[in-house]
């Protein structure tokens, strides 16, 4: 019996490992030509002895990355922005659920609110920053706006589609067992729609982060995007390139983050995916 037992264990134990050993080998290759472009640019701003106002070398832009946490400067701004894009994110995540729902529960719905929709889309969000902000204020309530806004189009579409791609057997048999059209919402749109609407949490995510940035741009006195007007105005392009890595740490931190959320929620995507190979 022991060996009998050993043995699931010990396969679970050599997956485990195996699992590990691919992700470390998927990482090694970006890693090592992150690497190799980092001692190339390094060697080129060296030899060509460009000036750092025009291109600082990445020694120049770890020393700025580092002095900016060491002073906590840098770590308060990113997490004004970072709350910024996430509540942001949470308004427009809810009103494209909302009207997702709508739009899929009554059809004549999608005929009005669609159109409006793209057309906002269509205009370019810079462009009504500066309405946002003489609307709501240069406080945080404009920023969520201009996130939220940011945000709508690719959750939206992907509500849409999700609560859309329905089974027609698994549909009609919900309506032979006499299911309600809300009924059939919980039980069998929305959980077929949740790999859609994560596939466009995912993008939205990402998004947030831009759309923060563009509203501290336009009118803020904290957050990371001031502190890139900031350098740029004092030519400090060491500092713009440090606080460019922040942001990008941001945006893969939320963006894993998710991923992480979508593996305990879909989490029979995973399975199904498994069986098909």
């Amino acid at each position: 019996m022991n060996g009998a037992e050993d043995r699931p264990a010990a396969a679970r134990s050599e997956g485990t490992d195996r699992k590990l050993a691919d992700r470390l080998q998927r990482a090694a290759l970006p890693l090592a030509v992150f690497v190799g472009l980092m001692a190339l640019w390094e060697a080129v701003v060296d030899v060509l002895k460009i000036p750092t106002y025009l291109v600082p070398a990445p020694s120049a832009v770890f020393l700025a990355f580092i002095r900016g946490f060491a002073e906590a400067h840098y770590l308060f701004h990113a997490l004004i922005t970072g709350a910024q894009a996430v509540m942001g994110f949470l308004v427009g995540t809810a009103l494209c659920l909302a009207i997702g729902v709508l739009v899929v529960v009554f059809p004549t719905m999608e005929r009005i609110v669609y159109p409006y929709i793209v057309a906002l889309q269509t205009v370019p969000k810079v462009a009504i920053a500066p309405l946002m902000i003489v609307w709501f204020g240069f406080g945080i309530e404009s920023k969520i706006v201009i996130v939220a806004l940011v945000s709508l189009f690719p959750v939206l579409v992907n509500v849409i589609a999700g609560l859309k791609s329905i089974d027609q057997d698994r549909l009609d048999l919900m309506s032979a067992l006499s299911a309600s059209r809300w009924q059939i919402l919980r039980y069998l749109r929305f959980p077929n729609a949740l790999p859609f609407i994560f596939a466009g949490l995912n993008t939205a995510i990402v998004f947030s982060v831009i759309g923060a940035i563009v509203g501290e741009f336009v009118g803020s006195n904290r957050g990371l995007g001031f502190l890139i007007l900031q350098a740029n105005f004092a030519l400090d392009i060491a500092a713009a390139f440090a606080l460019f890595v922040v942001l990008s740490i941001m945006g893969v931190t939320l963006h894993f983050t998710l991923q992480y959320i979508q593996t305990r929620v879909v989490f029979w995507a995973e399975s199904e995916e498994f069986f098909r190979h």
